[in-house]
């Protein structure tokens, strides 16, 4: 169980190590491109930490880049030892919730990239919730070794 201290500590560290930008009651923390793995690569995945600190509920309803024709969020699931990825077409954020795109997790998905993601750059990206609004934030582009390492669907004590 993770207790409110505990959250706030890594809620502390995760702001004063990385890029995050806030959004009216919504947080977005530790965003990073994952490089592409050649340079005839037309997809990526991207990762972030989304954290709603208001008393509503917000949803993030679209995703774009000018980077890649379309970026979308993906759900990622485990049925009978076959991976399947599905398009979250709207992303519920309770109040007080941080969801967290990692590797081998839920992820957004750029499609169509316009040229290779090369480790050292940076992409931007425009995430838009029904009450936030538009979020635009720089993705650096990172190795696959600086990527998140788990998944997580968290809720802050109150």
């Amino acid at each position: 169980m993770i207790t409110r201290r505990t959250l706030l500590a890594a809620t502390l560290l995760a702001v004063l190590h990385a890029p995050t930008v806030m959004a009216s009651d919504i947080m977005v923390m530790e965003p990073r491109a994952a490089a592409s793995i050649s340079p005839a690569a037309k997809t990526a995945a991207v990762y972030v930490t989304l954290m709603n600190h208001g008393a509503t509920a917000d949803a993030l309803v679209k995703i774009s880049t000018p980077a890649a024709d379309m970026a979308m969020a993906h759900e990622t699931t485990m049925t009978d030892g076959v991976m399947k990825m599905r398009e979250i077409e709207r992303l519920e954020l309770k109040p007080h919730e941080t969801t967290t795109f990692a590797p081998g997790g839920n992820h957004i998905m750029l499609v169509g990239l316009k040229a290779p993601l090369k480790a050292g750059e940076q992409i931007t990206m425009v995430l838009t919730f029904e009450k936030a609004g538009d979020v635009t934030i720089d993705v650096p582009v990172v190795g696959r070794d600086k990527l998140p390492a788990a998944a997580s669907h968290e809720h802050m004590e109150q």
